[in-house]
């Protein structure tokens, strides 16, 4: 069984990316599994500005098909007030195709998320992400105690999904524990995508 993973964030400082990729090396340790990254846009605060059709630098932008073409999904955001980013929560509002074709159904899903501080909303966040995917008919997947780094951990990495607490002005490099939560996840998606592929 061989199929795409897909890993969909919005990153402004580059903290979200780096998580992303992370996870993608985690599904990509499961035979047979790629990750597939992808970026959205953002968005301006008074009117649509059109974007460039590639960014100027990450992964490429995502598109509708790439939903359709996935086994599963991981999708990241950075913390806003303990709510995902506008320019997620804006491509996650233009999915209504999606959701009438039932092309998320019963695809398994997981998230991740990062905030400037310990206390900045990690969970709520992650909760808000996956509120749309439920409507979807996704999957979810946390993170279980039995991964050893989820209780050791003194930075990021909740139960909720991978995390990582970046401080104030981006000064924290991502903790060796939030590294083995975010690959943890990543083969956890990519496993339970594989088994449900193959329909065991």
């Amino acid at each position: 069984m061989t199929g795409d993973i897909l890993v969909l964030y919005y990153s402004r400082t580059g903290h979200t990316a780096q998580l992303a990729r992370l996870i993608a090396r985690g599904v990509e340790e499961i035979p047979g599994m790629r990750a597939r990254l992808r970026q959205v846009p953002p968005v301006a605060p008074v009117t649509e500005l059109a974007q460039p059709p590639e960014p100027e630098e990450g992964a490429p932008y995502v598109i509708q098909q790439d939903l359709h073409d996935c086994l599963g999904l991981a999708l990241g955001s950075p913390t806003r007030f303990g709510n995902m980013a506008a320019p997620l929560k804006y491509f996650l509002d233009n999915t209504g195709a999606e959701w009438a074709s039932g092309a998320l159904v019963g695809k398994p899903a997981a998230l991740f998320t990062v905030s400037s501080t310990m206390h900045g909303g990690q969970e709520s966040t992650l909760l808000s992400m996956a509120l749309p995917l439920l409507h979807h008919g996704m999957l979810l997947l946390g993170l279980p105690y039995t991964e050893p780094a989820l209780s050791a951990t003194r930075s990021g990495g909740t139960p909720y999904g991978a995390s990582h607490v970046a401080g104030g002005k981006g000064e924290h490099p991502i903790s060796e524990h939030e590294r083995e939560l975010a690959r943890a996840l990543g083969r956890r998606l990519a496993e339970t995508a594989r088994r449900l592929a193959a329909g065991a």
